[in-house]
């Protein structure tokens, strides 16, 4: 996770996460990223079930029941060993989190162990009642996913009105006083409206929002095609780089994050380097707190059935099932070869990965990614955009 705001525009000094020790259990949530101990934020797909059917869904979701979910009584389970582990927050995924049935509970419950709750839902099942019953819950954010505007947004989510019914979920969660943001993830599809996302920005008032790098996995692995190259790539940054910007120079000092592709923090501080040298010295300094991709470290998944995986992307690698260890346990097992070489990448990375000069800034990006187009998932990650030079390869 890249924070434009917090890095291009200067929303965060490298000192903000010094002031609290860098620990994870003292960190607010915006400075989370530049923790010292890793303790991983844990993406739990609650449910498979959707109502939508979006082309890009890692979980290949339908909108039919599926079989062994985790009870309420071992999701609880699941939450007070996290909350004993010191797990700072919980996100509630799916399909989509809110056709789960006692999804109030399972939020009252990680509330209760004094875990930060976050949502993430395609918002269009958030009724005004339903949105007051979040924010009793004191739930600390709900993200919501946007592919664009409304003619892209439908195609993307295989419904007619799904924008229109998302928009007025957001709005719902506005008058709750909900924190609330935006979720895109960027293809050859939808790019185009990433302008007219800002001035949605602008329009409704969002505070927040997250722009993710295509994952090649679940149904994302099949439109590995609909990818920006490597150069779009660059000038998608760089526009979210101005745009960014001109909210700020504009006095809306909004969130702007990018997710999934490391390369950005590096190639935004390269920029910075040629714009403002003072500055660019003390984002240095926030990309070697935030260390790049953590998976398998940082951030972990639990799925549905309870298998715990590297991340929400990475399901064909289960490290076990909670419904017969705790997830505190697995994910300190280090036994197992592939989980200790995820919590020290970079000796195993190969390729331009391991030659490069900011291998500590990104920490060798998507290994999963990596995989799923070279079969090797310690290869050099293909959405890598930097050049040879700019990584100090000769």
């Amino acid at each position: 996770m890249i924070g434009i705001s917090k890095l291009y525009c200067g929303s965060v000094e490298a000192s903000d996460p010094l002031r609290y020790g860098r620990h994870s259990s003292k960190l607010p949530s915006h400075l989370l990223q530049f923790s010292k101990d890793k303790k991983p934020v844990v993406v739990w797909n609650v449910g498979r079930r959707c109502n939508l059917r979006c082309i890009h869904c890692y979980s290949q979701s339908q909108d039919l029941d599926y079989p062994d979910e985790l009870t309420t009584a071992e999701g609880k389970a699941l939450i007070d060993d996290l909350a004993r582990y010191g797990s700072p927050v919980l996100l509630f995924s799916g399909g989509e989190p809110l056709m789960r049935g006692d999804i109030l509970e399972l939020i009252g419950h990680a509330r209760s162990k004094g875990m930060r709750a976050v949502l993430s839902t395609n918002g269009t099942l958030i009724t005004e009642t339903l949105a007051k019953q979040l924010k009793d819950l004191d739930l600390s954010y709900v993200g919501i996913s946007l592919d664009g505007l409304k003619k892209t947004h439908d195609m993307f989510r295989g419904k007619k009105g799904a924008f229109d019914e998302a928009i007025q979920g957001l709005r719902n969660c506005k008058k709750a006083d909900i924190k609330v943001g935006l979720r895109f993830t960027i293809n050859k599809k939808n790019v185009e409206d990433i302008p007219g996302i800002f001035q949605l920005l602008r329009d409704e008032d969002i505070p927040r929002a997250c722009f993710y790098h295509l994952v090649y996995t679940g149904r994302g692995s099949k439109i590995i095609d609909e990818d920006l190259t490597k150069e779009d790539t660059r000038k998608t940054v760089d526009l979210l780089m101005d745009l960014t910007k001109g909210l700020y120079e504009d006095g809306l000092k909004k969130e702007i994050l990018t997710v999934d592709n490391h390369a950005d923090g590096v190639y935004l501080y390269l920029r910075l380097k040629e714009e403002d040298p003072g500055r660019a010295e003390d984002v240095l300094s926030l990309l070697k707190m935030n260390g790049g991709n953590s998976t398998g470290n940082g951030i972990g998944c639990v799925s549905w059935d309870g298998e715990v995986y590297a991340d929400q992307f990475w399901r064909h690698t289960s490290f076990g099932n909670v419904k017969k260890r705790p997830f505190s346990e697995i994910w300190t097992d280090l036994s197992n070869p592939l989980m200790a070489k995820l919590k020290d990448k970079n000796p195993h990375v190969k390729g331009r990965c391991a030659k490069c000069i900011y291998l500590d800034l990104c920490g060798g990006n998507f290994r999963v990614r990596a995989e799923a187009v070279t079969g090797d998932l310690w290869a050099e990650d293909p959405a890598c955009f930097l050049t040879d030079k700019e990584i100090g390869i000769n």
